[in-house]
This record gives structure tokens, sequence and C-alpha cells, in this order.
């Protein structure tokens, strides 16, 4: 095998367009590394480079002015920091307590799944036992549903979400598995 075989198999097509920036470049094979910074285009109004700058300040006073290989962020303007400041991630505690909640939540769909299933259903007209039927199965769904949407209408406050992921537990408590209803 030849050695411009083996060289093939470790380059893509294309690797010799001369439109191509390499960024880092061997001095000692290829010569001084060529400057990314002097081929990209100017960045817009308002976008900075992400993970730049001196670290000493918000970032905004030492915005490159180019493109580089990092993703391009955006920089609010002092009339947007007040409506979109980034929130602070969760700590550990919520997330554990999140965990928790949902795994509850997940046990009463089971448990109103079981418990709704040991039910009869007593009523003998077509409507009525559709009627039954569907109230089984918005009970079946009813923890998964209250836990969705308190977790997304409560996205930007939560505390309010914790309360009424409480709130949540108390009052959807798969009574028909808990007190046994309709066991044989």
């Amino acid at each position: 095998m030849s050695a411009k075989q083996d060289n093939d198999a470790l380059s893509w097509a294309g690797d010799d367009d001369p439109t191509l920036v390499a960024g880092d470049v061997d001095h000692a094979a290829n010569g001084p590394a060529t400057s990314v910074a002097a081929a990209t285009p100017e960045l817009p109004e308002g976008w900075t480079v992400a993970g730049t700058g001196t670290g000493s300040g918000t970032g905004a006073e030492t915005a490159p002015t180019t493109i580089s290989d990092a993703a391009a962020t955006r920089v609010s303007t002092p009339h947007e920091a007040d409506s979109t400041e980034l929130m602070a991630p969760p700590s550990s505690v919520a997330l554990v307590g999140m965990g928790v909640l949902a795994g509850i939540y997940l046990l009463y769909t089971v448990g109103w799944f079981i418990g709704t299933s040991r039910v009869g259903n007593p009523i003998a007209d077509p409507v009525g036992q559709f009627m039954f039927s569907l109230g089984a199965w918005l009970a079946v769904i009813a923890p998964l549903v209250w836990f969705g949407a308190v977790y997304w209408l409560t996205t930007d406050r939560p505390r309010l979400r914790v309360l009424w992921l409480l709130i949540g537990v108390v009052l959807l408590a798969p009574l028909p598995f808990i007190f046994g209803v309709g066991t044989i």
C-alpha cells in the first residue's frame, strides 16, 4: 500500500480548499499560524462571541468585532435587560424535590388506573356508561395533566410551583386505590 493511499484515508474531500481557515497550524510543519480574526466578517451590532473577554466585566466592553469558531450570543440592550433576565438554575435540592413530586404524580396515575379498573360500571344506559368511562379516564390522566400544567405555568415562580404541586398531591390522591373501593 502506498503512502498516498494511507494519507487519503485520513483526509476529507475539499481539505485543500483555499477558502477554509485553519485555527491552529503547526509552526514547524506549515509555518506561522494564520489569524482567524483576520479572515472572518465583522459581528452585527449587539452581538458578541461567547467565552471571550478578560472576565472582569460583563463582556460588552471587551466584545470582539469578528466572528470566530465560538458561537455568537446576543447581548441585550439596557431596555431589554429588565424583561429578559435569565434565572439561576435550580439547586440540587430543588431538582431532587421536583423528581420526588414527579414520581408521586406518576404513582398517582398508576393508582388511579388500578383504582378505576376495579370499580364496576353500575349504569345501564349507553350515555351514562360513556360518561362513567370518560370520568374514569380523566381521573387517570388528571395527575399528569396537573403536573404538566403547573410546571408549564409557573416556570418563573419556583415557590409557587412547589405550592401548587403540593396542593395537587393532596387533591389528586387516588382514593379508590387507597381505600380499596370495588375490590372483590
